[in-house]
């Protein structure tokens, strides 16, 4: 097991947000977590990254107890997540924003190599390492979230609404890259989305969070007549 979350609780003020949640996430697959909007999804990816803080619970990565642990210390044992929206520095270039995903390690071979790793894998990246995120398109924007967080050298990819604002053709590329991190990169993914296509695409195991439980798991084929799922893709 990767990622290992037991029962934590999460708490804004005095509201209780997440209650009681456990999720597994397995070395070498795509778990998927969707659940309609307000569900409280972001939430756990940012308590895993260390963004907010649990009240209860445990959070273990490779058997190692990471929810009470500092934000860059997380990122350095291999958790590094995309978040909704991409947020890149817009008026940074490119390049810049890809070598910002290097900011937490100091072997520049590595570095170089894992930069012609991403220049290669996204062409376009290359084509416009010059210009500045803004400038690109929002299919352009993800590449290069990916490519900054594939920088860092993750070994458990978090991604918050990857597909949020893509087309159809885009989210399709999306699919394909994200599956192939998966098995040639063996890059474990933890896959929040609405896109129902996508998660049907590319998740092996998918978690349902209704108001901050988790309230069903399984393949997202085997679960797509539930209310449940309905609820959580449409919010009805």
């Amino acid at each position: 097991m990767l990622l290992n979350i037991k029962n934590i609780r999460v708490q804004y003020v005095k509201a209780e947000v997440i209650k009681d949640v456990s999720i597994e996430v397995e070395e070498g697959i795509i778990t998927g977590l969707i659940g309609a909007n307000g569900a409280g999804k972001s939430t756990i990816l940012k308590a895993i990254s260390g963004l907010v803080p649990i009240t209860d619970g445990e959070i273990l990565f490779q058997n190692k107890n990471v929810g009470r642990m500092a934000i860059h210390d997380i990122v350095k044992l291999g958790i590094v997540q995309i978040p909704e929206g991409r947020r890149l520095f817009p008026y940074m270039s490119v390049l810049d924003n890809l070598t910002i995903g290097a900011y937490l390690r100091n072997d520049r071979a590595g570095i170089r190599g894992d930069l012609e790793k991403v220049l290669n894998r996204f062409p376009r990246l290359r084509e416009r390492s010059s210009q500045a995120s803004s400038t690109l398109s929002g299919g352009e924007q993800q590449m290069l979230a990916i490519g900054r967080a594939l920088m860092a050298r993750p070994k458990l990819l978090l991604m918050d609404e990857p597909s949020l604002g893509l087309g159809p053709l885009v989210v399709e590329e999306l699919a394909n890259t994200i599956a192939t991190m998966c098995r040639e990169d063996k890059i474990s993914v933890f896959l929040v989305e609405q896109n129902a296509g996508l998660v049907a695409k590319v998740t092996d195991l998918v978690y349902v969070l209704e108001l901050g439980q988790i309230t069903m798991k399984g393949k997202l084929n085997e679960i797509m007549d539930s209310e449940f799922v309905r609820r959580a893709f449409l919010g009805k």
